[in-house]
């Protein structure tokens, strides 16, 4: 109580700071009170006015918030009633930036107790808004006295009447006042994490305005008063009985959406950053950083230093709707290829990274989970999953093809929308997931094979497949001077490794360390937007109409529309790579580059020769769907004059429509297989009859 008594030195200092340095932003809080509830104010402000009293507000928060809150009422109160005698009128005072804002989650102590702190995090769960009494009434049911008590933390509610001394005290709810509350928590942002160390959480409480300020998978710096929540309902006894779980008391909470750019440079290191961006082998260098423990795949390396990259952030079409930037990418391909040590080696370069494997993941770990509220109402409350923590950074997602399908249905929106659609234990809610994908998936049948459609080897659907903008098979081709020259670099890394060398002599440029180019890239994001020059639409359009004319005359769609995004993205994320503002003709070229090499190890119809966007966005070649639509129309003709058709003559009137005989036989086969045909007797086949309901 000793604090209550002494807390007016502290209002009459708070008074005099705000006559001071913040008349003008309390002349704006009474204009849009209660719109706006909260004078904010910055501790470096404080701290420059009166050291002391700003040390104070860190080690004794509590008395130091309600005079700064009783100072404003003082200063503000007679105004405001003036013009609004009838409204109620209880401002808050929120301080925020605080000096000591490195500290981490898992880092809060007991010496933090009741101290006022600050933590960085990503908010995972937001539980609902419950209602708390702040005045409450009570009427002695035998005296009929009336008492009115303001309830504060950690005040007990009175149990005797004052007047009687009886114990017969009601609480008068309709009288009462109550304020909205919300519990939620924060878990520590993945890129301050070190090693394997488990991320974090902590839960927060939230009071009044700051109510439903925040959503899940939003990066927030949390200023609040670390407090302990006493063991509840606890069975167990001895020392257990006395553990205390922690939580914040939020002051204020800052969004701060800096995400994957959340990596801050010196000056020197600034100055370093724009030597290396004018280097003349800056690609190579960065080539050669991104994994250089692998040898070789360097169209692969060089699509992995664009997605780290990015293309042009807050990008909308007309109408709102936002432009994804982020570049996804598919690595497939054999067993043994490297495919997993190179989402290892972007998740370690990427400021902002997380890593699941197809395998052990879940359809909730991937999006969000729906959990039970041990804090509310004990109601539902959903959490973040992976990809929603990981929005403004790179997920890995290694054994793609072994996600189940129910999981694998949440990548479309994630993919191309960059949002989570949640309808979980009626809750129906919506999370932002701006996530760059890097996968790997592994054929069906252990290896690739490049003469058959890469939708049969893998256990993707073609619906997937087609959202990424660069898919890589990964072939272990055998080849003497290959094969040499790669035991040669494994070689020389474990000597190198042993003897505590890190240099590898066969690498053309020497690779940037791992630390700085991830400060490189962070500045990259941060600072740089590139725009488009007119010579680069001019290639990027010429090589699109010159591809689709070469697509028109020979039957076959070669490239979508959805390409030219994926063209424009890294373009884009090459001109981000030497810090250009303006995208030129050569970054259109190295997209276009990229992009021709896929088209050709993926999208190339061994039959015909051509190139054909079909294979990947339907699953098959267009020559092969002409294929099976002559061999239908054969039997509904056949069927329509005979009652059924009969295999061998199918087949024959197939290879007068240019069909060999073998994969006629295939295909009839594979369409009885699929329930477009079926048998009506050994050698006959009739279509499946399609019934409307």
């Amino acid at each position: 109580m000793a604090a209550e008594t002494d807390i007016s030195p502290y209002v009459e200092k708070f008074e005099e700071f705000y006559s001071e340095a913040l008349r003008e932003k309390i002349n704006r809080l009474l204009s849009e009170y209660p719109l706006q509830k909260s004078l904010f104010v910055d501790y470096e402000e404080l701290e420059r006015f009166d050291r002391e009293i700003a040390d104070l507000l860190i080690k004794q928060p509590d008395t130091i918030l309600r005079a700064a809150e009783q100072a404003l009422l003082a200063a503000t109160e007679v105004a405001y009633k003036t013009a609004h005698p009838s409204e109620a009128y209880e401002p808050h005072v929120r301080f925020f930036n605080l000096p000591e804002s490195n500290l981490l989650i898992q880092d809060i102590s007991s010496r933090q107790i009741r101290e006022l702190i600050s933590v960085k995090g990503v908010i995972t769960k937001r539980g609902p808004v419950l209602h708390k009494v702040k005045v409450a009434v009570y009427r002695c049911q035998l005296c009929d006295a009336v008492i009115k008590v303001p309830i504060s933390k950690n005040s007990p509610a009175p149990q005797v009447c004052p007047e009687c001394r009886k114990r017969a005290l009601k609480l008068e709810e309709d009288n009462s006042y109550f304020v909205d509350v919300q519990y939620s928590e924060a878990q520590e942002l993945l890129e301050r994490l070190k090693g394997g160390a488990p991320a974090a959480a902590i839960d927060l409480w939230l009071e009044d305005d700051l109510v439903n300020y925040v959503i899940p998978g939003e990066t927030v710096e949390i200023t609040g008063i670390m407090r302990l929540r006493p063991p509840q309902g606890s069975k167990t006894k001895g020392e257990g009985a006395q553990i205390y779980t922690r939580y914040i008391d939020v002051v204020s909470i800052q969004k701060t959406q800096r995400e994957f750019e959340e990596l801050e440079t010196t000056r020197e290191e600034e100055q370093k950053i724009r030597e290396l961006a004018s280097d003349p082998q800056l690609y190579e260098k960065i080539r050669e950083s991104v994994a250089p423990g692998i040898y070789g795949h360097n169209e692969v390396k060089d699509a992995l230093a664009l997605q780290l990259f990015g293309g042009t952030p807050e990008k909308y079409m007309t109408g709102g709707a936002p432009i994804r930037e982020d570049i996804h990418v598919l690595l497939i391909g054999d067993p043994g290829s490297a495919k997993t040590r190179f989402l290892q080696y972007v998740i370690n370069l990427a400021p902002k990274g997380i890593y699941v494997s197809g395998k052990s993941v879940t359809g909730v770990g991937l999006t969000a989970a729906a959990e039970k509220d041990e804090l509310g109402d004990g109601g539902w409350t959903l959490k973040a999953g992976a990809l929603v923590i990981a929005s403004g950074g790179i997920a890995a997602v290694d054994e793609f093809d072994k996600i189940s399908d129910t999981e694998r249905a949440a990548m479309h929106e994630i993919m191309e929308s960059q949002t989570v659609s949640v309808a979980k234990a009626g809750i129906v809610a919506r999370f932002r997931a701006k996530t760059s994908i890097l996968a790997a998936a592994n054929p069906k049948f252990g290896r690739f094979d490049p003469s058959k459609l890469p939708s049969l080897q893998f256990d993707i659907p073609p619906t997937i497949l087609s959202r990424f903008d660069l898919i890589f098979p990964i072939i272990d081709v055998m080849d003497e001077v290959q094969d040499s020259a790669l035991a040669s670099h494994l070689l020389h890394i474990h000597r190198s490794a042993a003897e505590g060398k890190a240099r590898q002599p066969e690498q053309k440029a020497e690779p940037i360390p791992a630390d700085f180019l991830r400060k490189y890239i962070a500045y990259a994001r941060r600072n740089v937007k590139p725009v488009l020059s007119q010579e680069a639409i001019e290639k990027l359009k010429e090589f699109y109409v010159e591809i689709r004319k070469r697509g028109k005359s020979e039957g076959a769609v070669p490239i979508t529309p959805r390409q030219i995004e994926g063209l424009v993205r890294m373009a884009e994320a090459s001109a981000k790579v030497r810090l250009s503002s303006t995208v030129t003709i050569e970054d259109a070229e190295r997209a276009i580059k990229l992009t021709t090499y896929v088209l050709d190890k993926v999208s190339r119809d061994r039959e015909t020769g051509r190139i054909d966007a079909d294979i990947i966005m339907t699953g098959r070649p267009k020559s092969q769907i002409d294929k099976i639509n002559a061999i239908l129309s054969i039997v509904q003709r056949m069927q329509a004059q005979l009652g059924a058709a009969e295999i061998k003559k199918v087949v024959e009137e197939a290879t007068s429509a240019n069909i060999d005989e073998t994969t006629a036989h295939r295909l009839v086969e594979e369409l009885i297989f699929k329930g477009e045909l079926y048998k009506v007797k050994p050698g006959f086949v009739k279509l499946v009859e399609q019934t409307g309901e």
